[in-house]
């Protein structure tokens, strides 16, 4: 793997502030994110009457244009640094999640999330990038777990906030949505060191074409992308079968509070465990096995009791997964052109992702159309196992190659 090291030249009491500064606003992201975000199947689906489906394409749409695009916002950050992007893009992101407010009709809705993946690809990846660029890799996996502590306390802070909002009027979640975004912008211009994330100046498509030639880069993104699949049901398949099994929207909120309360308590510690045995790949394939096997339980569930346990197991998968992902793509990225790679990466959300909120809602529907309520959960489960073994032949090639450089 590559060896990295930060590109940026900030003095170390800078990158220390830089590294800071971002865990706060993750935290803010991802609280504005998981307030409205979740809610929003609860509030058409279940509000306004729209199919499931219908309302799963929207998702996909705003999944699929976010990461495709997020490609060129890691290309620009190579180029101009991340700071700006990130400022810009956020300010996007407080616009687009406020107008959903006043979003009544399906096209609004659509134009609404259009517009909130166009904030996205601007901070996304240069986002990652930053990261990577104020950290040392002896640190690194470790500043991962502390991320995932930070979004799992917006993930659970965010749905309950939503929730208590949602009594008042569904206006109030959007508002408060973008508000996060808003002051994190702010943050962002105000307190974050300007970051250069690439080691040398390239040409727009330059790092865009130099990590879609990487193979075994480009490798690990295809196998992502089940990790993904399974990852985003927490937005749209989830969320439907909570409020179907309890009978009241509250349940959405119970379900992010177990899955980010894990993540608070237990996502450092387990991962700090962890990574004494298991390189990063294979901490990954566990996570991702684990997320599938609690997906594919849900197919046996019949008491919301019975869903939160699936949940807990599919919760443990993902904190033990997500810093082993990032870990792996930071080892293979070059330094070159850190925004490109990271762009690159969100393709694997990007085709993942969006595939796995469309399928998710339209197989909720079809398997109870059809009279198999289990469908969408066992496809979960096949994906999440394909994915894992494909990692462990990755693993097992890269391994190799390690052996073969070192006898050279």
């Amino acid at each position: 793997m590559t060896d990295m090291h930060a590109p940026t030249m900030l003095p170390p009491a800078q990158q220390r502030r830089g590294a800071l500064v971002m865990l706060i606003i993750t935290f803010l992201m991802w609280t504005g994110f998981f307030m409205v975000i979740p809610l929003i199947s609860i509030r058409y689906v279940d509000g306004l009457g729209w199919s499931a489906g219908a309302v799963g394409l929207v998702l996909a749409i705003r999944q699929l244009t976010q990461q495709g695009l997020t490609v060129f916002g890691g290309a620009l950050a190579d180029r101009f640094g991340a700071k700006e992007l990130i400022v810009v893009g956020m300010l996007i992101r407080a616009i687009s999640f406020s107008a959903l407010a006043i979003a009544t009709t399906y096209p609004f809705l659509m134009v609404s999330a259009i517009l909130a993946a166009v904030g996205g690809a601007l901070f996304d990846s240069p986002s990652s990038a930053a990261m990577v660029a104020l950290t040392r890799p002896e640190e690194r996996h470790r500043y991962f777990a502390v991320l995932g502590v930070v979004r799992g306390l917006g993930m659970s802070l965010g749905p309950l906030a939503g929730a208590a909002l949602l009594r008042v009027d569904f206006a109030l979640v959007a508002l408060a949505a973008g508000g996060c975004f808003f002051v994190a912008s702010g943050m962002t211009f105000l307190l974050l060191p300007p970051v250069q994330v690439a080691t040398e100046r390239t040409e727009l498509l330059a790092g865009i074409l130099m990590a879609l030639r990487d193979r075994r880069f480009m490798a690990f993104n295809v196998l992502l992308m089940g990790y993904w699949f399974m990852w985003v049901q927490l937005t749209i398949s989830l969320p439907l079968a909570a409020r179907a099994l309890a009978g009241t929207a509250d349940a959405v909120s119970w379900l992010y509070a177990l899955n980010a309360g894990m993540s608070i308590v237990l996502q450092y510690p387990i991962v700090r465990l962890a990574e004494r045995w298991l390189r990063p790949i294979p901490l990954l394939m566990l996570g991702i096995v684990l997320m599938a096997l609690g997906l594919g339980s849900i197919a046996l569930v019949s008491t919301i009791e019975e869903l939160l346990a699936s949940v807990s197991v599919f919760s443990l998968g993902a904190l033990l997964a997500a810093p082993g992902q990032q870990t792996v793509a930071a080892d293979l990225a070059n330094p070159a052109a850190l925004g490109s790679y990271f762009g690159v990466n969100a393709l694997a959300l990007a085709l993942g992702g969006s595939v796995g909120n469309y399928a998710g809602g339209a197989l909720y529907s079809f398997g109870s159309d059809i009279g198999i309520p289990a469908l969408p959960w066992l496809v979960c489960l096949a994906v999440g196992i394909g994915s894992a073994v494909g990692l462990a032949a990755l693993d097992r090639n890269l391994v190799r190659q390690i052996r073969l450089e070192v006898r050279g």
